[in-house]
């Protein structure tokens, strides 16, 4: 089994924030295909699953997200462990994939490091960077702009063709095949 994680922050105040591009392909994902949830209080986050995979939106909060994680992990077992995020560092409409590596300063990932290790497979969804270091909290925390939203649609849709293709190919082969180094949305 599959543990697939959206990062994100629960509430309606986040809903559509750059941080919650995690959340928004969880979203795609539970609403393609049928799903069960499974969701208990213990699990902290919304767990849905099919009959291979399980799809965790942790509601602990960005920075506490590895609590969430690591239930479901202790009480699935899952073989594979996919998280999905933003990435400051890359511009919007760039989706690379890696395994294993440092958190880069993202609190969710260096929360899930903390609960499970820092080996599991990583979705990075590019959200851009803002100009000053001082306002990456309000740029994470804002929403998509209006003409953003065109290119946020094509990155969530490759995105769950990723996750979905991992179905039936190995990390190396979805990163062959998914990556986008220049972006998808580049005019």
């Amino acid at each position: 089994m599959t543990l697939v994680v959206g990062l994100g922050n629960p509430t309606q105040a986040y809903a559509t924030t750059r941080h919650n591009i995690g959340f928004m392909v969880i979203d795609a994902l539970i609403a393609d295909q049928p799903t069960t949830s499974i969701s208990k209080p213990q699990f902290k986050g919304e767990l849905y699953k099919t009959s291979q995979i399980l799809f965790l939106k942790p509601l602990t909060y960005m920075n506490l997200s590895g609590e969430s994680v690591r239930a479901v992990c202790d009480y699935f077992k899952p073989e594979n462990v996919v998280v999905i995020h933003d990435d400051l560092d890359l511009e919007l409409g760039v989706v690379r994939f890696k395994t294993g590596g440092g958190h880069g300063g993202h609190n969710g990932l260096k929360s899930v490091d903390q609960h499970i290790g820092s080996e599991y497979f990583r979705v990075r969804l590019g959200i851009g960077k803002p100009v000053s270091k001082d306002a990456v909290v309000s740029h994470v925390l804002q929403p998509f702009r209006q003409e953003e939203h065109a290119c946020l649609k094509k990155v969530i849709e490759h995105a769950k063709n990723a996750i979905t293709a991992l179905q039936n190919s190995s990390p190396a082969e979805v990163t062959a095949a998914f990556t986008c180094k220049k972006g998808m949305c580049a005019s």
